[in-house]
């Protein structure tokens, strides 16, 4: 049994739905179901035994022991987070609350818990921490990618949150022995991304005859790791990462934003051609940079090569393709998250 915190998320449903098809494994499953928490991603578990949804924060601390007692999990995996730089931004208070005081209160939680089991227990317990090569602030364009030495610089209320939880989380480590595995990932793009993201919302615009709004000169460089490459390095980490050590998760997929956004407008005009017969090129629209964005971010990964023989499986050809083609598949799930139907679902469901 594990339990997964931030499993109806993006990252978190794709890591739940691979871990079941991989193994019979059960997964608790507790997400606090805010707005980018969206049970639909998981609909394919209804009724599955080896899967329970439980809606709550991991700020909850009788509910996250109550759980962890109940059901007895080898590991805990923390998915948990608000997650968007521009929300963070406009509103950093829930971000202070979830990714600093949550993961607090989960810890806590989560070290009265393991302090209690027997020593075999114990020693097979792992607690991993989800994080972002954000935390590491920002590259100039010719600096060497982000290693796991990199000085922690944050520079949005998002990555500041985050940081500040992977400091919580090494010092229950150093300070309790609690065994934890923390992982600094890029950006990730795939099935089921929430669209306010720039992959997802240039396809959801596109398709509806919006505007592309690209922030700036469209030059901002991101790694790309495509979200199931993710699930994988995260199982590698939870089966034989080293305790109390962090782990770069990159694609190895440096593009601009613009070039990304580029791509989409290639593969739509390719797999779904506007009726005009134009590019969906011609919906770009440059909007004012946001405040303090960061110019560059570039993940090393080879630590994660080199111990644990951990490689991404797809390029980036490979995995937007199959991104934008399952946006295209799936518009049922895309409309009922822009609607909000889900959010009515949901309130039904833990009325």
């Amino acid at each position: 049994m594990i339990l997964v915190t931030g499993g109806a998320g993006f990252i978190g449903g794709n890591f739940v739905l691979d871990w079941l098809a991989l193994h019979d494994e059960p997964v608790i499953n507790l997400d606090k179901l805010t707005y980018a928490g969206n049970p639909e991603t998981l609909q394919s578990l209804q009724g599955d035994p080896r899967h329970t949804l439980v809606q709550g924060d991991i700020g909850d601390r009788e509910l996250v022991a109550q759980l962890l007692t109940q059901h007895q999990p080898r590991a805990v995996i923390n998915f948990a987070a608000e997650s968007h730089v521009d929300r963070s931004i406009h509103g950093p208070g829930e971000f202070i609350h979830t990714n600093i005081v949550g993961t607090y209160e989960l810890l806590e939680a989560v070290r009265q818990y393991w302090q209690a089991l027997n020593a075999t227990e114990k020693e097979a317990f792992r607690f991993l921490h989800v994080s972002t090569d954000e935390v590491y602030g920002s590259l100039a364009k010719g600096d060497p990618a982000f290693t796991e030495q990199n000085h922690i610089e944050p520079n949005s209320p998002y990555s500041a949150s985050k940081a500040a939880s992977d400091h919580l989380v090494r010092a229950w480590h150093h300070t309790y022995g609690l065994p934890v595995l923390t992982t600094n990932c890029s950006n990730n793009y795939g099935p089921y991304h929430f669209p306010e993201k720039l992959i997802p919302l240039m396809i959801v615009n596109a398709l509806a005859g919006k505007a592309l709004p690209v922030y700036g000169d469209g030059q901002q460089i991101r790694d790309w790791l495509y979200v199931k490459d993710h699930c994988s390095a995260i199982r590698r980490v939870l089966e034989t990462g080293r305790l109390g050590e962090t782990y770069n998760v990159g694609g190895w997929n440096e593009k601009a934003n613009l070039d990304i956004v580029h791509t989409v407008c290639s593969l739509l005009d390719e797999l779904r051609p506007r009726t005009d017969g134009k590019s969906y090129k011609d919906q770009i629209t440059f909007v004012t940079d946001r405040p303090g964005h960061d110019r560059r971010y570039a993940i090393d990964a080879r630590k994660l090569e080199r111990e644990l023989g951990w490689k991404p499986a797809e390029t980036f050809e490979t995995g937007i393709r199959k991104t934008v083609q399952w946006y295209l598949d799936n518009p049922d799930w895309v409309a009922h998250v822009q609607s909000g139907a889900y959010r009515d679902w949901v309130q039904k469901q833990y009325a």
